[in-house]
């Protein structure tokens, strides 16, 4: 058994900010309220200043496992995970092969048996990552996909997106959707903007993003169907979404914290770290997506951890990869640019981070009660670190060096320590 004594405890999915003690028993939360130390406790956590939250859910993760795990698997992905807060990550399907055969499904579902977090699994869309063929949606689902993205690329097809919508509308699972035009992209990766002119580049145009993102939300509005907009980078995008949700869409939307955190000058500072696909754009498209936090059109902060390695992103801007790690700094950068700065409430951050997620994918997860599964994070708002090393794999992140806010101290799994802040003995 486990005592954590004396943690301000918020539960978004209840609404619950009061200082109180937790019981662990196994795997499950006991009691909740307060409660002597005695030696029935084999831990007790003294959390005394800090928040003691639900586990953190990322719905958009990659762990490039199989195919590239030169680069993250699950193991480690799972430990980066957990040094994050993360209890639970879905993983997307752009791994070798691919996510849309049964075998490659279970053998991730496999390795995740073994992982200290819960890690769930996407299945891909359509066949190959082509956009041409549905996969057996039924199947994969039956075989644990928790839902669907081509995440990655975009599938242009409309006719075939409208039939994927209508098949997820069926089985009750979301579709997630990579939004960028290719025909109106010269290069990904940078925005096409001021930036991108100063370095003798063409690139990304934030309407390759808009005409996608509409044409999805009315095929949302069309359908029924439960869609989930991702890393939204786009002020007219927002406004989309903002428009399709009065409409009547099911729609979700997820921002990540490099872009309500960075714009495009940055590219300048980071270089390939500041690559990502949708890439980093104007002052006016970070501050809408701040805006559409508060106001709950975006729904879910994601992080979209991207590993590559050091080689791979030591090359010429045009010649990199996309994408940065996310996953052991996204709390942090919650906690500094948007609860700090007085953007968001440390609630409203949290069930962008808990409840949210857990309610896309219709998982039990996101709250803190008696009798539910003991996925629990404590961390420390007020307390300042400074990012280092990464227990990832790859540490391709603009945010290596960079003082935050919200020092992780525990996070808990299945009732399980599955991290601990040893620095802080």
């Amino acid at each position: 058994m486990i005592l954590i004594k004396n943690g301000r405890v918020i539960d978004p999915s209840t609404k619950r900010d009061e200082v109180l003690d937790i019981v662990i028993n196994n795997s499950k939360i006991d009691k909740i309220g307060k409660f002597p130390i005695t030696s029935e406790y084999e831990r007790v956590i003294d959390a005394s200043g800090n928040v003691v939250s639900p586990g953190l859910i990322d719905v958009h993760v990659h762990f490039r496992d199989p195919g590239f795990t030169h680069k993250e698997d699950i193991e480690s992905g799972s430990l980066s995970a957990a040094r994050g807060g993360f209890t639970t990550v879905v993983c997307m399907a752009n791994t070798n092969p691919i996510v849309d055969n049964e075998d490659t499904l279970n053998y991730i579902n496999e390795k995740a048996k073994i992982s200290p977090i819960n890690v769930l699994q996407v299945g891909s869309i359509t066949k190959g990552f082509k956009g041409e063929e549905l996969v057996d949606m039924n199947n994969l689902k039956s075989c644990g996909a928790v839902g669907f993205s081509d995440d990655g690329l975009p599938i242009m097809n409309s006719d075939i997106i409208l039939d994927a919508m209508n098949k997820a509308k069926e089985l009750d699972v979301p579709l997630s959707f990579h939004e960028e035009d290719p025909s109106l992209i010269t290069c990904a990766g940078i925005n096409d903007g001021k930036i991108s002119k100063q370095m003798g580049i063409v690139g990304a145009s934030n309407v390759a993003e808009d005409v996608m993102v509409a044409r999805d939300c009315m095929l949302a509005l069309k359908s029924g169907a439960k869609v989930n907009i991702q890393h939204i980078s786009s002020k007219a995008s927002v406004e989309a979404v903002r428009l399709a949700k009065r409409l009547g869409a099911n729609i979700y939307a997820e921002a990540t914290p490099h872009h309500f955190t960075l714009i495009e000058d940055d590219v300048l500072i980071y270089k390939t770290n500041a690559k990502m696909n949708p890439p980093l754009r104007t002052i006016d498209d970070k501050y809408s997506i701040i805006e559409a936090l508060q106001d709950d059109t975006i729904e879910i902060i994601a992080t979209d951890h991207a590993p590559h390695t050091y080689e791979e992103k030591n090359v010429e801007f045009t010649k990199a990869p996309s994408g940065i790690v996310g996953l052991e700094t996204a709390l942090a950068l919650g906690v500094t640019n948007l609860v700090r700065k007085g953007h968001l409430s440390i609630m409203k951050l949290l069930e962008k981070m808990t409840i949210n997620p857990a309610k896309l994918y219709n998982l039990e997860s996101g709250g803190i009660k008696e009798g539910s599964k003991a996925d629990l994070v404590i961390f420390n708002p007020n307390e300042k670190y400074v990012v280092d090393a990464f227990v990832s794999k790859s540490s391709n992140s603009p945010f290596k060096g960079h003082s935050l806010y919200g020092q992780i101290n525990y996070t808990i799994c299945n009732g399980n320590i599955v991290f601990e802040n040893i620095e802080n003995k």
